[in-house]
């Protein structure tokens, strides 16, 4: 080979690996703007996540805006806001004060035993029966069960007594009523399964349109307060009041828990 030839050769080497030097230097920093482009994404995207995540925690959230509005009455309500809420013949001298939150296992299991007693002395005219929902449960579990079952009870008292009385009852039944634990409550589609149990609120468009838009959820919050501000000394639930006395169990502070254990007790409190 020439030494012209050789000369030649080697910088024929030479350039082509300058040429790939040159190529690999590229790459290397079209690979860091590719890296550095998806790491700005990347940080944007949590701080927009970060700050959007803020900003939803700052919002009011449904409940509070419920407060500020429309207040709508159910039919068969009166009082202040609404929320007083008999039940019962006119001819019925003593009124039985039941104080019951929808989530509460407790007020379940008395409406369960007690519950169609107290039915039967409500037709029987034996006294009238005022109902104070609360919703305490919501705050202290947490959830919002507890509001938008008594949204959905507003809505079926809007319908008419019985039917409040009926849906109560298959609210606190053992095949309906869930753990206090499991919030099945916040679920319209839930209530409204329930209700399919009760005839004047099967297939009830009316009833229907009121529990999925909420019509009466202001309401349960003012009934919310009636409990909260209650004069009786209530502060959990259930409880049972006449003339100013809760009705108590042998030798206990809370509300009777056998038909027994209530019958005695509410006849005492009838002849007091």
């Amino acid at each position: 080979m020439s030494k012209r030839n050789s000369q030649a050769s080697k910088s024929a080497a030479r350039e082509r690996i300058r040429a790939q030097q040159e190529a690999e230097r590229r790459r290397e920093k079209r690979k860091r703007g590719i890296i550095v482009g998806v790491s700005i994404v990347a940080v944007l995207a949590i701080a927009g996540g970060v700050g959007y995540a803020v900003m939803q925690s700052n919002k009011p959230g449904y409940w509070e805006e419920a407060k500020d509005a429309k207040l709508v009455k159910p039919a068969n309500a009166s009082g202040k806001n609404g929320t007083t809420v008999v039940l019962g013949k006119d001819s019925a001298k003593k009124t039985l004060k039941v104080y019951e939150d929808p989530r509460c296992p407790i007020c379940a299991g008395l409406e369960q035993t007690v519950g169609p007693t107290m039915e039967k002395d409500l037709k029987d005219g034996k006294y009238k029966i005022q109902f104070i929902g609360a919703t305490f449960l919501d705050r202290n579990l947490p959830g919002e069960g507890s509001r938008n079952a008594l949204s959905a009870l507003g809505a079926a008292l809007n319908v008419s007594d019985d039917a409040f009385l009926e849906y109560k009852k298959v609210l606190y039944s053992a095949k309906i009523h869930p753990s206090e634990q499991d919030d099945k409550f916040k679920n319209d589609s839930y209530l409204l399964d329930a209700a399919a149990e009760v005839p004047a609120l099967k297939n009830n468009k009316d009833f229907e349109k009121d529990v999925k838009d909420g019509t009466f959820d202001r309401w349960a919050l003012e009934m919310s307060k009636t409990f909260d501000d209650n004069k009786d000394g209530v502060d959990a639930t259930p409880s049972l009041v006449m003339d100013g006395k809760q009705l108590t169990g042998p030798g206990s502070k809370t509300a009777p828990s056998t038909v027994a254990d209530y019958k005695t007790a509410i006849d005492k409190a009838l002849k007091g």
